[in-house]
């Protein structure tokens, strides 16, 4: 129902924040990762753009708010999952940013995340399993099986930035400046920082 919420901060902790859209005060759940994103908006005034998940159970309505696409896609993937509910998502988009907690389910890599707290064995191994092909793009990134030197890293790093949420021609624009001899995994941390 809801797409995004834009609005000023009004109020903003670890782990909620409160969006002023029009004079109605918006609840909106959030991770770490998107706290760290948006806390700059708590002290300068300007508007801030959330995008929303919206969950609906018999007893509450609560909104999920996220700095970016590729956090909430994968926040909706991970709630797919069965035994994963929301407050479980956002703690592992908590714990690790979307693009690790992606790079750990594509690489079958169990063990990073029942690290997240209140994740165990059986639930990690349902994570992988059910997931692993949605992120296998991001797989191929963090098993470090991309070519190095070549158009495939560049190919790669595209097509698991535009996979989180970024724009493809702005990808497209900043991987241009960047040296074709890195993997796609360093393509893909060099871009986020010119992002």
């Amino acid at each position: 129902m809801f797409e995004y919420i834009s609005g000023r901060l009004d109020s903003l902790t670890a782990t909620q924040a409160v969006i002023d859209c029009g004079g109605v005060g918006y609840l909106l759940e959030v991770s770490i990762t998107t706290y760290d994103k948006i806390q700059h908006y708590r002290d300068s005034g300007e508007a801030v753009r959330l995008l929303v998940h919206e969950v609906i159970r018999e007893d509450v309505h609560q909104l999920y708010g996220f700095a970016d696409e590729g956090e909430r896609s994968l926040f909706r993937l991970l709630i797919g999952v069965s035994g994963v509910g929301a407050n479980t998502a956002r703690l592992m988009l908590s714990t690790l940013t979307a693009v690790e907690l992606a790079n750990a389910i594509a690489s079958q890599d169990e063990a990073t995340i029942k690290r997240i707290k209140g994740i165990g064995a059986k639930t990690a191994q349902r994570i992988v399993l059910e997931l692993h092909d949605k992120v296998k793009v991001l797989g191929a990134v963090a098993s470090g099986q991309s070519p190095t030197g070549s158009s495939a890293s560049k190919e790669e790093a595209l097509a698991a930035m535009t996979m989180l949420g970024f724009a493809k021609a702005q990808v497209e624009k900043v991987l241009a400046t960047l040296d074709s001899r890195l993997t796609a995994e360093e393509l893909i941390k060099e871009a986020l920082k010119k992002l």
